[in-house]
């Protein structure tokens, strides 16, 4: 028996890394997952990775209509919703005095915005009882230089979940967000030189990057009643780099 039996998951910008492996997770648990993301090729190569109980919709978080979509897919598939990972965002470096207007927008629309958006439009689908969840990054924890812009744009998702708990809570939704470090993911690859891996990695206690697999176990977690009073919490899964 999966501890997701029966359930109905949706996870937006779940076509690489944490949330990809996740979404295998939780249909290895027994949900039936909806995947989101920007690319439909990406979409495409996600569903047949993860091979069954699951369905790809092409979207971009910070298109309502999009959002609209994706969640139409979902009610005419299966009717509800019973868990919710929000877990669509990004950013680029940008340090103080190199900040454009174009660079601010883009990392609030994606991280603060659609993930606002992205829970709303939700709601309506919700069974009461179930399980939103919101990615954050420990970089709103630590003061990493040149990402202040991207920091900020998800310090905003904790603020959410404390407002968003004491307004669902007679519906008995939980609303957490899952904060995790440095994680190899495809994304963070791509962008890092082996002189930045190993400033992230020098951080880290066992100074070793965390695996997509590791945020997938915390975020099975939350979507399951193993959580159940867990409620309103910010669960940091970064190694303990920002104790240090």
């Amino acid at each position: 028996m999966g501890k997701l039996d029966g359930k109905v998951a949706v996870i937006t910008g779940a076509t690489s890394g944490m949330a990809l492996a996740g979404a295998r997770l939780f249909v290895e648990e027994g949900a039936h997952v909806f995947v989101s993301g920007r690319r439909q090729e990406a979409v495409d190569e996600a569903v047949a990775l993860i091979g069954r109980n699951v369905t790809g919709v092409q979207g971009d978080s910070t298109d309502l209509g999009d959002l609209d979509r994706l969640l139409d897919v979902v009610k005419r598939e299966k009717g509800a919703i019973d868990v919710l990972w929000a877990s669509a965002g990004g950013g680029e470096p940008g340090a103080l005095g190199e900040i454009t207007e174009e660079h601010f927008d883009a990392a609030f629309s994606l991280n603060a915005r659609g993930t606002l958006f992205t829970v709303q439009k939700a709601l309506p689908l919700f069974n009461d009882g179930g399980s939103i969840f919101m990615t954050g990054s420990n970089a709103s924890l630590r003061g990493y230089p040149g990402f202040g812009v991207y920091a900020a744009s998800k310090a905003v998702l904790p603020a959410f979940a404390r407002v968003w708990v004491a307004e669902l809570r007679d519906r008995k939704i939980r609303v957490n967000v899952l904060t995790p470090g440095q994680v190899a993911t495809p994304m963070m690859e791509a962008v890092m030189d082996a002189e930045t891996k190993a400033q992230f990695e020098s951080v880290i206690p066992r100074r070793a990057m965390g695996r997509p697999e590791e945020i997938a176990s915390v975020a099975l977690f939350l979507a399951s009643d193993d959580s159940s009073y867990v409620n309103g919490m910010e669960l940091v899964a970064d190694g303990g780099t920002t104790v240090i």
